[in-house]
């Protein structure tokens, strides 16, 4: 790989996590005093302050275990991480929109158990090609299963 390949993969590896959630906020952030703040919580809610820094944290490490599988030798074995891992990305990008834009508790927790299932199945196909990589996406494994837990309490507490 020369120079501008390696710079094209770390620029492209950073952006695309980092930027699809930012977008992903902007778009959803109104949702958050309109109509999250009037749902009943589960009593283990964390802050909403927390959020941002963590998914920030999280986007980063994603960023980092991407770069580590593209820059790899091209074999249908980084292809289809690198599919899995664009796949979860649009997965991840999508449930803000169902839970916080169109509001649908229910969908969002099927959207976040298929999101966690794919989550699992890219950390075993990184842990193949370059295990540091997998290991780096273990706290945003965790994350997004506490996440399926508060989508599951936020869904049950608010049932109509």
């Amino acid at each position: 790989m020369n120079k501008s390949q390696f710079f094209f993969k770390l620029l492209a590896s950073i952006a695309l996590p980092l930027g699809l959630g930012a977008i992903a906020g902007l778009f959803t952030a109104d949702a958050v005093p309109e109509w999250y703040e009037t749902l009943n919580r589960p009593s283990f809610n964390p802050p909403n302050w927390i959020f941002a820094p963590v998914w920030t944290t999280l986007y980063i490490l994603l960023s980092i275990s991407l770069f580590l599988i593209w820059k790899q030798h091209s074999s249908k074995e980084r292809n289809l991480a690198i599919l899995i891992f664009l796949l979860q990305l649009i997965l991840n990008f999508s449930w803000s929109f169902i839970f916080f834009y169109f509001n649908m508790i229910g969908l969002a927790l099927i959207e976040i158990i298929l999101l966690w299932i794919n989550i699992i199945i890219m950390l075993v196909l990184f842990y193949k090609i370059k295990p540091i990589a997998a290991y780096i996406n273990i706290p945003y494994l965790l994350w997004v299963a506490f996440a399926t837990l508060l989508n599951a309490s936020y869904y049950f507490l608010n049932r109509s």
